[in-house]
């Protein structure tokens, strides 16, 4: 009897580790990434009109378009840049990476509200404010990977200047939600300075690892 319940239990305990890779949870965010882009690229439209005069009248859709679609690419790479430095996940992790993708699911609906109303002020302050809470909630998840880190003696200086990095991008968000009651395409303006900000995951971030200890991601 001892041995098959030890057995039972090795079972038990191999494949709840196997649930937690973190190797699912990219997986399952590269689709739904990949579906909200498409569902974006989707309501692209050809105009009625012909010619330059036809191109210039959906000029607005696909400037908006451009920068939604770089911004949920600059969340892609950096979840992946973020998901890669631990082999497994607790709930709180897949938590908060849900919240982040149930937010991130909401850009095409707020990119096409933008542009049936115009680009009003009312529809630019909800468009930022979704470029507000998907910050916050990548926040969040980068939060809880960073705590399994701490817990296993992982975490790198670079995780925690990171974060910095990321608090500067939220306050981008937060003055153009402020411009945007006075000047709705100033505030889109600057919003799009948070995709200088992430363009390269890790740019003006140093690691304080030894040499020994540290070798570069691409390289592993």
């Amino acid at each position: 009897m001892s041995p098959d319940r030890s057995e039972t239990k090795d079972r038990f305990e191999t494949k709840s580790s196997s649930e937690m890779k973190s190797s699912r949870l990219e997986a399952f965010s590269d689709g739904v990434i990949a579906v909200i882009i498409t569902i974006m690229v989707l309501e692209l439209h050809v105009p009625r009109a012909d010619g330059l005069a036809g191109l210039w009248s959906v000029a607005p859709r696909l400037g908006i378009y451009l920068l939604s679609f770089l911004m949920v690419g600059i969340y892609w790479i950096n979840h992946h840049e973020l998901i890669r430095r631990t082999e497994v996940v607790d709930y709180g992790i897949l938590w908060a990476n849900l919240i982040f993708l149930f937010v991130l699911s909401l850009i095409p609906y707020f990119v096409d509200y933008l542009d049936e109303k115009l680009f009003d002020t009312f529809s630019t302050i909800l468009y930022n404010c979704t470029m507000l809470v998907s910050g916050l909630s990548f926040f969040v998840l980068r939060w809880t990977v960073m705590r399994l880190q701490w817990k296993a003696g992982s975490l790198r200086h670079s995780d925690e200047a990171e974060q910095w990095r990321h608090a500067v991008s939220l306050g981008i968000y937060l003055l153009s939600i402020a411009v945007a009651f006075y000047r709705p395409w100033l505030s889109l303006a600057i919003t799009a300075l948070v995709t200088v900000v992430w363009i390269v995951p890790g740019a003006g971030v140093k690691d304080h690892e030894s040499p020994s200890a540290s070798t570069p991601d691409s390289l592993k």
